[in-house]
C-alpha cells in the first residue's frame, strides 16, 4: 500500500497573540516559543505599497535604493523553487550574481507567470547599507534593542530547515510566507548537512519537508511530531527563538520579508558557534576515555558553573572564572588568539 503524502498544512499551527500597543518589547522578553501576532506591521507603508500590487511594492523599493549592486541568488530555470545542494553536496544548485536592484526586481516580476521561472532570491540584504529611509519608515517597538535588520526578497522560493544564534523577528511584508518550526532538541531528528559547507551560512537539514524521504530519513517523523506551521500574510509577525529549526516557503509570485536579529547578552561574549568549531577540532577526536574527562571539564566550567566552582576562592583571584567583563572577555580572546596563530 503507498504511503499517504505528507502536507506540512496538516501540522498544529503556532499560537497567535493579541497586544497591545507597546507590549511587543514586553512580549519578547518573555517568549521561549514562536509566537504570531497578526497585522503588527500592517501600517507600514512597505506593506501598503505591497496590498497595491507587486509593481507598487517594487516601485516604493527601488525609489528607496542606494545606488550600489545588490546581491542575488539564482536558481536554473526549470530547477523548481528549493534553494540547495547539487547532486553531489558539493556544490549548489543556485549561482550568485549582483545588479541594481531595479533589474533584478524586473526580472522577478517578468518571471511571475511562467512555469519554470528560476528562483530569484535576494537574501538577508542589511537595510540600512542598501536602502535609505526604508528602515525609519517601516519600523517596530523593539525596545531597547539594536537588532540587525534584514530585508529578503524573491519569487517562490525554498529555504530548508536551519536555526540561527539570535533571537528573530520576521515580517511578512508582501506575498505570503510559512514558517515550518522544530524545537532545538529535535537536532538529531532534522538529519543537518555539512557544518562548513553551507548554501547561505547555516547548516540545514537535508531532508526535503515538501517530499520527506522516510526511507531514508526515518527519525524525520519524530521531528514531524513535534514541528509547528505558522503561515503569514502582509503585516504579520513571527518570533522564532534562538536556535529554533525553521523551514521557510514562499508562496507568491512576489514576495518581501523584513527581519529583526537580536542576542539578550552582552556584546563582549565570544560566539557559541565559534567554540563548537574549536570543540571539534580540540576534543571531538580524541579517545573515548580523554573525551569524557573533558566532557567532565566542560559540565563543571561551564554547562553546571555552580557556586562550588569558585567559592573557595577569594574573590580577587578568581580570574575568568568569575562572570566575565569586556576586560576579561578580552583576555580570554588575546589568548585564543595567540593559540591559533602557533
Amino acid at each position: 500500500m503507498a504511503e499517504a503524502a505528507f502536507a506540512p498544512a496538516d501540522l498544529p499551527a503556532v499560537g497567535e497573540e493579541a497586544l497591545a500597543p507597546g507590549a511587543l518589547d514586553a512580549r519578547l522578553r518573555a517568549a521561549d516559543r514562536p509566537f504570531i501576532v497578526r497585522g503588527l506591521a500592517a501600517d507600514w507603508p512597505l506593506v501598503q505599497a505591497a496590498r497595491a500590487g507587486a509593481d507598487a511594492a517594487c516601485a516604493y523599493l527601488v525609489e528607496r535604493a542606494r545606488d550600489r549592486a545588490f546581491p542575488v541568488t539564482i536558481g536554473t530555470p526549470g530547477g523548481g523553487d528549493r534553494l540547495f545542494y547539487d547532486d553531489l553536496v558539493t556544490g549548489m544548485n543556485f549561482r550568485s550574481a549582483q545588479g541594481p536592484l531595479a533589474g533584478i526586481l524586473d526580472g522577478i516580476l517578468a518571471n511571475a507567470d511562467k512555469p519554470d521561472a528560476p528562483a530569484i532570491y535576494l537574501s538577508s540584504i542589511d537595510t540600512e547599507a542598501y536602502f535609505q529611509g526604508l528602515r525609519q519608515d517601516n519600523a517596530l517597538p523593539l525596545g531597547d534593542r539594536t537588532p540587525i535588520e534584514s530585508i529578503w526578497i524573491g519569487n517562490r522560493t525554498r529555504i530548508a530547515a536551519h536555526n540561527d544564534v539570535p533571537d528573530n523577528l520576521a515580517v511578512c511584508a508582501a506575498g505570503r510566507r510559512r514558517f515550518t518550526l522544530f524545537p532545538p532538541e529535535q537536532l538529531g531528528n532534522l538529519y543537518i548537512g555539512p557544518l562548513e559547507n553551507t548554501p547561505a551560512g547555516r547548516a540545514i537539514s537535508m531532508v526535503d519537508l515538501r517530499d520527506p524521504d522516510f526511507a531514508k530519513f526515518p527519525r524525520f517523523r519524530a521531528a514531524l511530531d513535534c514541528a509547528m506551521v505558522a503561515d503569514l500574510e502582509p503585516g504579520d509577525a513571527l518570533f522564532v527563538p534562538s536556535l529554533w529549526w525553521h523551514h521557510v516557503e514562499a508562496f507568491a509570485p512576489f514576495n518581501v520579508l523584513v527581519n529583526y536579529w537580536w542576542r539578550d547578552a552582552p556584546a563582549f561574549l565570544g560566539k557559541p558557534e565559534d567554540a563548537l568549531l574549536h570543540a571539534i577540532l580540540a576534543v571531538r577526536d580524541l579517545p573515548a576515555a580523554d573525551r569524557e574527562r573533558w566532557r567532565a571539564l566542560f559540565d563543571h566550567y561551564v554547562f553546571d558553573n555552580g557556586a562550588d566552582v569558585t567559592r573557595h576562592l577569594p574573590d580577587h583571584a578568581r580570574g575568568i572564572l568569575a562572570p566575565l567583563t569586556p576586560d576579561s572577555a578580552g583576555q580570554i580572546r588575546a589568548r585564543l588568539l595567540r593559540s591559533l596563530s602557533r
